[in-house]
């Protein structure tokens, strides 16, 4: 009894947050990590990965919050080190530009994790514009934690990646599931 007690919690929990289709349901409760680069052009293009590259860096050092509120606290604490570390980046490539950070509401397009889509919305984000801002953009889902990227050379959006490739995730929650019911991956 105890078991299905728990199980129906762990199942209200995840219907809580996401719809039953695969999508989520609570925009409020995911924090987006959004870096649009100064231009199209090759250099500006590289250097949007490499700011990408040292922010998810600092943010593995520096973030691990248990919830979106915690999540949003810990940029604003940390802002400081962020805006920093983007003009680091900046200076070392030989890039005189800089950066604006903000922490707002921003529409972003689908997207698909794993099993859960992330609908057409507008989500809050930090958003990093480097320059002119005028460039192609990357992001990411910063909480729940979902910005993964492959090695620090890849390029998520080159042609290489197909929009069909499926990338597996686990789950705390599954892997608790499993050992809770002796059920094999």
């Amino acid at each position: 009894m105890k078991k299905l007690m728990i199980l129906v919690a762990i199942m209200i929990a995840i219907s809580a947050t996401f719809k039953g289709d695969g999508g989520v349901d609570k925009t409020e409760d995911i924090l987006r990590l959004h870096i649009i680069a100064s231009s199209n052009n090759n250099e500006d293009q590289a250097v949007k990965l490499l700011v990408r590259d040292a922010v998810l860096e600092l943010e593995r050092e520096i973030f691990s919050p248990s919830s979106y509120e915690d999540a949003r606290e810990l940029l604003i604490k940390h802002g400081n080190e962020l805006l920093d570390t983007v003009n680091e980046v900046l200076a070392e490539n030989g890039f005189d530009y800089g950066c604006m950070l903000s922490l707002g509401k921003y529409d972003f397009p689908d997207r698909t994790y794993g099993d859960v889509t992330y609908p057409a919305d507008e989500y809050n984000a930090l958003r990093i514009v480097l320059g002119e801002g005028a460039g192609e953009n990357w992001w990411c889902v910063l909480f729940p934690p979902l910005c993964i990227v492959e090695t620090p050379e890849a390029d998520l959006n080159s042609e290489e990646h197909s929009e069909d490739e499926t990338i597996e995730f686990d789950s705390i929650i599954l892997k608790f599931l499993r050992k809770l019911f002796k059920i094999e991956k």
